[in-house]
């Protein structure tokens, strides 16, 4: 029997566990490294091995993952002297999950050809819950000889795989998706309190839309959690705004006009304003609740 690539795990919030334990599940090696001991020991219990730093895990790893924030980490935890790249194995790959900008990630692809490690960018289309039950969508993009080795390793924590791509394809796959969602969940804001106010029941209303023409696995996930007012994060406003950012940067860079995911961004902003920034990004229904003298207590 093969023996089963090390795998080094960088990231521990809710998205990078839930993957890292279908990885550990299939059998697989991890060795965790995570700026908070709670999260590196979830997976220490689970069998994973703990790294002192990313330095560490991307020297005793074969394949290195990341599931981080923003910009600004992946570039602290890929670059320099005690990054990954840096300290990565020879032929190793390396494998950023997050939502990132371009010119970021660019900026990653061209230190890891420098230094000859495989760069492949995977983010994940999806959220913690639907990470914990392995039904992400994993956007991929990067040198496709590194994609065939690496595959193996995303269907367990995935149940779609789409490769877009030897560059940054996955990257605005991401943004493309995101810009989607945060638009209609702004225009689900706006419907929901005009149904609302005009008398409709809230559950039946709710119900009604998961069974339309507008149906989706979002939709259908959403409307459950709407139905008992659940505004527990999947991805909090103030995160979203920076999704929203990362898709109003890659317009201005190819001079696309998107004014609806502009006056969203606003929106959004609101929302955060009205004091519901750490709430799952739906909390957009109180802010306009709340414009339309509705209570945001309690329905009926």
């Amino acid at each position: 029997m093969a023996t089963l690539p090390t795998i080094g795990w960088i990231g521990a919030g809710r998205m990078g566990t839930a993957m890292a334990g279908f990885i550990l599940a299939a059998g697989y090696p991890v060795l965790v490294c995570s700026r908070t001991a709670a999260s590196r020991q979830r997976l220490a219990a689970r069998g994973a091995r703990e790294a002192a730093n990313r330095a560490e895990c991307a020297r005793e790893a074969d394949l290195v993952f990341s599931s981080i924030p923003d910009d600004a980490t992946l570039r602290a935890i890929a670059l320099g002297p005690e990054g990954v790249l840096a300290n990565a194995r020879p032929g190793a790959v390396f494998i950023d999950t997050s939502t990132v900008s371009v010119e970021v990630s660019a900026e990653v692809a061209r230190e890891a050809d420098k230094l000859g490690v495989l760069y492949l960018r995977i983010p994940i289309s999806g959220n913690a819950a639907s990470a914990q039950r392995g039904e992400v969508t994993a956007l991929v993009s990067g040198p496709q000889s590194a994609w065939e080795t690496v595959k193996p390793v995303v269907q367990t924590f995935s149940n779609a795989q789409v490769y877009l791509g030897a560059g940054e394809e996955a990257r605005v796959m991401k943004l493309v998706v995101n810009a989607l969602v945060v638009n209609f969940a702004q225009a689900m804001a706006e419907a929901l309190a005009l149904g609302r106010k005009a008398g409709l029941d809230w559950s039946l209303m709710l119900d009604t839309l998961a069974q339309s023409t507008l149906t989706s696995p979002w939709l259908k996930a959403k409307a459950a959690l709407l139905k008992r007012r659940d505004f527990t994060p999947t991805m909090t406003t103030r995160l979203i705004l920076k999704d929203i950012d990362l898709m109003l940067a890659a317009a201005r860079a190819n001079s696309v006009p998107m004014p609806l995911t502009a006056a969203t961004r606003q929106l959004m902003q609101s929302v955060v304003g009205a004091g519901y920034g750490d709430e799952d990004y739906m909390a957009a229904i109180k802010h306009a609740e709340q414009l339309s003298g509705l209570s945001t207590d309690r329905v009926s």
